[in-house]
């Protein structure tokens, strides 16, 4: 059944291209795909013999093909050098993160200087806001998201508590307006301007995990910094999903992780960026270890913390190389590819995806499916996530077991996610056919 872009309810078709819903468009698609070999390059879990649809990326990415070699090339040196592999192995230990900078740096453009691999992302986000978050009598707000992910909404609860301050009192909390799923960014920029002096950090996911909501984060870093407040965003869902330019936007901080669209490994490393004028800044206060002192003297094991003046000196201890090990492998894959390809692709493969779904919705006009991310590519990413109306889990538990990999969020939102790097167009049908099927059921 083929139904036009006209048929689609609740979506603005100006942002929709002249797609077919079927299984030979979509094999078409990824004929012309100049992406499609690099699906070839990742692990997929199996159903019934052949590859899962697998929509969860935005969650954890598909294993790299490259991993287990890297992780046995690791292991090998450990082996053949024990402590020596620091110096000797193929890769040297000491120096390890030290590969990230230039590559890391195309992805969330910034300067090489301006980025480091390390930690995990939440603890990232703490040491960001002991050098960001210095509260005064007279300025001591934070703007955040309502219902920010759990992780973030507790560093910023624990942060607040850390300065003896009620969370109640500072915590000032963006929602959608009444009816709507996503944050206007007119609302964002009122709420700064109404905080005003008081305001002293703006922390918010820069792609929203729940809806898919892409923020205008130049506009809202510029809007904040004219107040006084200090920029951090939060890009989990951000980082190798969505161009960023985090150096010209003039961000202050930002930290994300690489197991969702950066394909590292569950619980892998994170990454964060802090601009050339906060590195420079050696009265900037930190919590300091020794992977981010002077490199000169670091081994004179001296006192006095000397940092680093880059991003390096934020780190702590030096680097988690077999995680890292896998973490190289996938960013190379991202390097060869490079951020414009991949959004392009992206742009096309989610609205390919919103269409197929449309026509479910079209089909079944009962069926109550409301998609509620951003119908304008440019303010979402690689995500669309769906509220079933009168459906519920059980729906989801249907596609789950005829091979589908999606996330449900309670109560009622099921979130997909087309990774460019590694889905295809056919992986967009074959969902729509099972949902299909789903509703039928």
């Amino acid at each position: 059944m083929e139904l036009g872009c006209h048929l689609l309810k609740k979506r603005q078709k100006s942002y929709l291209m002249d797609f077919k819903w079927s299984k030979e468009f979509a094999q078409n698609l990824d004929n012309q795909d100049e992406l499609s070999a690099y699906r070839n390059e990742f692990l997929f879990p199996q159903h019934n013999g052949e590859n899962c649809v697998y929509f969860t990326g935005n969650s954890l990415g598909l294993q790299p093909k490259g991993a287990q070699a890297a992780l046995q090339q690791e292991l090998d040196d450990w082996a053949k050098y024990g402590v020596e592999g620091h110096f000797e192995a193929k890769n040297p230990w000491f120096a390890y993160h030290e590969m990230f900078a230039e590559p890391l740096s195309e992805i969330v453009g910034a300067l090489p200087t301006e980025v480091v691999a390390m930690n995990g992302l939440t603890t990232n986000l703490h040491l960001m806001m002991v050098s960001f978050y210095q509260p005064t009598t007279e300025r001591f707000k934070i703007i955040c998201e309502g219902k920010a992910f759990p992780s973030d909404q507790y560093a910023l609860e624990t942060q607040v508590r850390h300065h003896g301050l009620n969370p109640d009192e500072v915590l000032v909390e963006l929602e959608p307006r009444e009816g709507g799923h996503t944050i206007r960014t007119e609302d964002v920029l009122k709420t700064i301007e109404e905080v005003g002096s008081e305001l002293a950090l703006v922390m918010i996911g820069g792609v929203n995990y729940y809806t898919g909501q892409v923020f205008e984060m130049q506009k809202i870093t510029e809007a904040a910094q004219k107040q006084g407040a200090f920029v951090g965003w939060d890009l989990a869902h951000g980082a190798g999903n969505i161009p960023v330019q985090l150096h010209d936007w003039n961000v202050d901080f930002a930290c994300w992780c690489s197991y969702k669209y950066l394909n590292s490994g569950p619980g892998s490393i994170s990454g964060v960026f802090v601009h050339q004028r906060h590195c420079e800044n050696p009265d900037l206060n930190r919590f300091a270890g020794w992977w981010g002192h002077d490199k000169e003297t670091r081994f004179l094991m001296e006192k006095g913390f000397n940092p680093i003046p880059t991003a390096e000196s934020w780190q702590l201890s030096n680097a988690p190389v077999l995680a890292m090990a896998v973490h190289k492998v996938a960013i190379d894959l991202h390097s060869k590819i490079g951020m414009a390809a991949l959004r392009k692709k992206s742009l096309k493969l989610t609205s390919y995806l919103e269409f197929c779904i449309n026509q479910v919705s079209v089909k079944h006009s009962d069926s109550a499916f409301e998609i509620i991310t951003p119908s304008n590519p440019n303010e979402r990413g690689a995500q669309l996530s769906i509220l079933v109306h009168g459906h519920g889990k059980q729906l989801f538990d249907f596609l789950t077991k005829e091979g589908v990999i999606a996330d449900w969020r309670e109560p009622n939102v099921i979130r997909i996610a087309p990774v460019p790097i590694y889905n295809s167009y056919e992986d967009c049908y074959r969902f729509s056919v099972i949902l299909d099927a789903a509703v039928n059921a």
